[in-house]
């Protein structure tokens, strides 16, 4: 599903190259479920936006079902993502302008679904997260956990075949973070591919497999 092949991502700070990723390749099939793990500033949110097409990249190869990344003009790599990829932001990336069931409403209105179909999809997803009574409420109006919640509902309502999630528990009370994992484990074993970064080594321990970064590189 994935294909990364020596991919390097630097910026430019006073004349000099700082590597942000570095000659990282990775393999993701599809219905995998892996954690990164890393120490902060080790790449990890960097190499999590470039598999989602976030972000660009300098150099290597990447490949997203088959398809050349690199060679895709932006409104292509925006419809793939809207298709096919639900992301989990560490800060929330919540719509100020529209209440929470606007919110998470918002992907559906880019797959052409019926009014009535994306009523139903926001309806079961205010009921699994238990944020009914939140629905018309603003995300200012919201804790930083029920703003993380909202987040997460967005990302999953359209069934979509990749989560990609950065600290997808990080504001959440334990019971709610482990909610959302065994949410996570539940969603791979129906077939849907995750990528999580995360600190916790107990978060980790759901994906199938554990990767680890350390000053962009992946670790061996």
């Amino acid at each position: 599903m994935i294909e990364l092949k020596n991919i390097f991502k630097y910026v430019s700070q006073g004349g000099n190259q700082v590597f942000l990723l570095k000659d990282v390749s990775l393999a993701i099939e599809q219905g995998d479920f892996v954690s990164i793990m890393g120490p902060s500033g080790s790449g990890k949110s960097t190499l999590l936006n470039v598999i989602g097409m976030l972000d660009t990249f300098d150099e290597g190869e990447y490949r997203f079902l088959g398809q050349d990344v690199k060679g895709l003009k932006e409104k292509q790599r925006s419809e793939i993502y809207k298709q096919n990829i639900g992301f989990v932001f560490q800060a929330y990336h919540l719509i100020d302008e529209l209440n929470v069931y606007e919110n998470i409403e918002t992907p559906l209105l880019y797959k052409n679904y019926k009014a009535s179909e994306r009523k139903a999809m926001v309806s079961d997803m205010l009921d699994r997260f238990n944020i009914v009574g939140k629905k018309d409420l603003f995300p200012n109006q919201l804790s930083g956990g029920q703003q993380q919640l909202v987040g997460i509902a967005r990302a999953l309502v359209s069934q979509p075949k990749l989560i990609l999630a950065d600290e997808p528990t990080g504001n959440l009370n334990s019971a709610q973070g482990e909610e959302i994992m065994h949410l996570f484990q539940k969603l791979n074993q129906e077939g849907v591919t995750i990528v999580q970064v995360t600190h916790s080594e107990k978060n980790a321990e759901y994906g199938k497999r554990i990767i680890h970064l350390l000053d962009g590189r992946l670790e061996k």
